[in-house]
C-alpha cells in the first residue's frame, strides 16, 4: 500500500465528496479475487456511496452479491459506486436519504425487497463527527444530530430489517477505535461509537436463538471524505501518522473484515469486534 501522505486540504461541504478528495482514496483492491463467498445474497450498506462503504460494496459484488446503498445527498459518489458494482457483474440500487429518520429507514428496506425480494446482510456503517476543542461547544443540535446519525439509525435500521432476516443472516455495524481509547475533541462521535459496541453485544445476544449473527468493525484511521470535510488542513495532512504503522489506512484495506463477518467462514462469531486500525492495541 502507498505510504504517500495525504494533502493538507479541506472541504466545506459535509458529507464530504470522495471526488473532491487529493488523493483518491483506494476503494478497490485488484488483489481481490472473488470466490462465491456471498453468491446470491442481497446486502444493503448505510453509507454506502464513498470511503468504507463503497469499499465493503465493491468487495462484496466481487464475492456475488447484489448491493443497496444509502447515502445522504451525495449523488455523483453514489452514482460512481453502482457502476463499480455493476462492473462486477451485480445489481446495485442507490436511495437517498437521511437514515436517522425512522420512515427512511422503513422505506429502504421496503424498496430493497421490492427489488430482490430478500435481505440477508445489513451493514450499518453511516457516520458524522463534528469536532469542538471543549465539551461545552457541543450544541444540544450537534448532539442530537451525531447520536440520530450514529446510533439511532442502526435500531432503525435494524428493527426494519429483523422482519424480513433469516438464519444465517448477519448484521455488521461500524464501530470505531475511538470507542475504545477515546478522542478529547470527538467527544460525542466518539461515545456514538462506544453505544455502537454495546448495542452489538447485545443485539448478537438477543438474535442468538434466531441464528442471526451480530459483529462490528472498528477501524482505526481510514482515508475517506470524513476526514477533508471535518479537520484542518494540517490536521488533514497528518492524519493516521500517529498509530504505530505510521500512516492512515485505505478504505480498500478494511472490506476483509467485512466480508469476513459477513460470510460463512465466521460462522461461529457472533458479538464479536474485528480491529484494522494500523496497529493500535485496544483489548477490546
Amino acid at each position: 500500500m502507498s505510504k504517500s501522505p495525504q494533502a493538507a486540504h479541506q472541504q466545506k461541504r459535509r458529507p464530504g465528496l470522495e471526488t473532491d478528495m487529493s488523493p483518491r482514496p483506494k476503494s478497490d483492491d485488484s488483489t481481490h479475487q472473488g470466490t462465491g463467498k456471498l453468491f446470491g445474497k442481497v446486502a444493503l450498506i448505510t453509507g454506502g456511496d464513498s470511503g468504507i462503504g463503497r469499499a465493503v460494496a465493491i468487495s462484496f459484488a466481487r464475492e456475488g452479491a447484489d448491493i443497496v446503498i444509502l447515502y445522504l445527498d451525495e449523488h455523483h459518489d453514489a452514482k460512481e459506486t453502482a457502476t463499480l458494482v455493476e462492473k462486477e457483474g451485480r445489481r446495485c440500487v442507490t436511495m437517498a436519504g437521511d437514515v436517522g429518520t425512522k420512515a427512511f429507514c422503513n422505506a429502504s428496506v421496503k424498496k430493497t425487497m421490492a427489488e430482490f425480494g430478500h435481505l440477508d446482510i445489513l451493514v450499518n456503517n453511516a457516520a458524522e463527527q463534528h469536532p469542538q476543542d471543549c465539551i461545552t461547544k457541543i450544541s444540544p443540535e450537534q448532539l442530537e444530530q451525531t447520536f440520530q446519525t450514529n446510533i439511532f439509525s442502526f435500531f432503525y435500521m435494524t428493527q426494519a430489517a429483523l422482519p424480513h432476516l433469516k438464519a444465517g443472516s448477519t448484521i455488521i455495524n461500524s464501530a470505531s477505535v475511538t470507542a475504545y481509547k477515546g478522542s478529547w475533541h470527538l467527544l460525542d462521535y466518539s461515545a456514538t461509537k462506544g453505544a455502537i459496541v454495546t448495542f452489538t453485544r447485545s443485539l448478537s445476544q438477543a438474535l442468538a436463538e434466531k441464528k442471526i449473527r451480530v459483529n462490528a468493525v472498528a477501524p482505526g484511521p481510514i482515508w475517506t471524505p470524513l476526514i477533508p470535510s471535518t479537520f484542518s488542513k494540517k490536521e488533514v495532512k497528518s492524519f493516521g501518522s500517529k498509530v504505530p504503522m505510521k500512516r492512515a489506512g485505505q478504505p480498500e484495506e478494511v472490506p476483509p473484515s467485512y466480508l469476513f463477518l459477513a460470510s460463512d467462514d465466521a460462522s461461529y462469531m457472533t458479538g464479536q469486534v474485528l480491529h484494522p486500525n494500523g496497529g493500535t492495541v485496544v483489548n477490546g
